[in-house]
């Protein structure tokens, strides 16, 4: 028996009001009027879809239960390296054992349920707990409709051997290279095709094919369905679908349209992840993902669905939300105008790959130390413990603080100094089970921020090496909702 043991999410904090997207460019398209409603989400600067899928998996899982996962998958079409192991990366920052299968899966909007696919096939083979993450940071061309109707965001569940919060039901899978839209190596967009061949010809046919096939092969009826899942930009598509396939209509799952927008992969898991918040015990859960074809998977929840919730969830991330009306910052984080950032910007810092592979650890993981001596902790690890009583030397283990809370002991905001964000907000950290580190700060309120301000770390971008082609992680301190 398969089951999910837990889910997660992150959908980053920033909403873009549609209306200013509208505001902006109705000038050329007059009909984007009709998208302006509501908002979507978006990344800051430092985040991507590796610190979103890092923040997901963190909200699914707690460090004691990581030890356990065996497989990690990570499923997307914005990855950031093309040939360096994305999932790789999240494995580090999350302190997985090192033993562990990683692989990335991609090329497909489908790919995140053929990742929850692959998840549950990696289980039934042996291993004893798999993670999948699915996350999506796409780039749109600047005043089209996609750029009303995308948002950016990542969700995690983690599967075992125990029907866990939902038992895994069955699955039909349906290949076929249907081209709704594209988007070739070298360019930034995709490129979509028409809306009524999509919805006839791609979601009305082959959806009903996979779903009636699957519904058969595990005798369910299509009023045994209590949760409808299926994502499409065209919200009148998933209604229409179910009732095709005889579903009621009340079981069609909400879409996150209008406070979050369609996060690509990650979607029919964000989905997924928002349902089982509300789930009931023997509610059936149909899952669709679509792209080349068709996935669809069928879940019940147990009697745990009810007790089992993760730290923050959809719903969290919806309410952690913060309004933006500045259509030129969201431009200027996801690189759609060349703008004018200053001779602070120009400096040039190549990524020295030998140092960061020696201090992984503490660079991927935020990893400190502990001396066995004494037990004072320490950020960074050295050979002498930090300690004036004790000062012993090469008597540190490591010790993880991606999770460990604190507060801010000093900052400075600096405007001299080049952020995409300016200004840059640095400090010194406190954490609450010892040690202290000088650390950037991000997602700073400067209308509340200050001294014992309490906060947490996350796993965003550090710098972005535009002439290499290379991007650092590192760890930076936030303020706690």
């Amino acid at each position: 028996m398969v089951g999910i043991k837990a889910f997660g999410a992150y959908i980053p904090k920033f909403r873009l009001q549609r209306e200013a997207i509208a505001k902006a460019n109705t000038w050329f398209d007059p009909s984007l009027a009709g998208l302006a409603a509501g908002e979507r989400s978006f990344c800051s600067w430092d985040e991507d879809t590796v610190t979103m899928a890092v923040e997901a998996a963190r909200d699914a899982t707690a460090p004691a239960d990581r030890t356990a996962i065996e497989t990690l998958l990570l499923a997307s079409t914005t990855l950031p390296f093309l040939d360096r192991q994305n999932s790789g990366i999240v494995a580090e920052a999350l302190q997985l054992n090192e033993t562990l299968r990683t692989m990335d899966i991609t090329g497909s909007q489908r790919a995140g349920t053929t990742g929850l696919l692959a998840a549950i096939d990696a289980v039934s083979a042996g291993s004893a707990s798999a993670l999948l993450v699915a996350s999506e940071h796409r780039r749109t061309r600047v005043g089209s409709p996609l750029e009303m109707l995308y948002g950016d965001g990542a969700a995690a569940v983690v599967l075992g051997t125990d029907p866990g919060v939902a038992r895994f039901v069955g699955a039909h899978s349906v290949a076929r290279d249907f081209v709704d839209h594209f988007r070739m190596d070298g360019f930034d967009f995709d490129y979509p095709w028409e809306d009524r061949w999509i919805r006839d010809e791609g979601y009305m046919k082959l959806v009903p094919a996979a779903v009636g096939a699957l519904l058969e092969k595990t005798d369910t009826k299509p009023d045994d369905v209590a949760h409808f899942i299926l994502p499409c930009l065209q919200n009148r598509v998933p209604a229409g679908v179910a009732k095709r396939l005889g579903l009621e209509a009340d079981s069609v799952a909400d879409a996150l349209s209008g406070n979050c927008g369609q996060t690509g992969v990650a979607h029919p898991i964000l989905m997924l992840a928002h349902t089982l918040e509300g789930a009931k015990p023997g509610d059936r859960i149909l899952v669709v993902g679509f792209g080349q074809g068709c996935d669809a998977l069928l879940f019940e929840a147990t009697d745990a669905v009810a007790s089992v919730k993760p730290k923050r969830g959809v719903s969290g991330c919806l309410q952690q939300r913060k309004p933006e009306d500045n259509y030129a910052k969201y431009q200027t984080f996801n690189g759609l105008v060349d703008r004018e950032f200053g001779k602070r910007a120009e400096t040039d810092v190549p990524s020295p790959l030998s140092a960061l592979y020696r201090n992984r650890k503490m660079v991927n993981a935020f990893a400190g130390g502990r001396c066995t001596k004494c037990g004072t902790v320490q950020f960074p690890k050295t050979v002498y413990c930090v300690n004036p009583e004790c000062g012993a030397a090469d008597s540190q283990e490591d010790h993880p603080m991606a999770d460990a809370l604190g507060k801010v002991k000093t900052w400075t905001a600096d405007r001299l100094t080049f952020d995409m964000n300016p200004p840059a907000y640095f400090g010194l950290v406190e954490f609450d089970e010892g040690g202290r580190a000088m650390m950037d700060f991000t997602d700073v309120d400067p209308a509340t921020f200050d001294v014992d301000t309490p906060v947490s770390a996350h796993f965003r971008i550090k710098v972005i090496d535009k002439r290499r082609g290379f991007r650092r992680y590192f760890w930076k301190a936030a303020p706690r909702s």
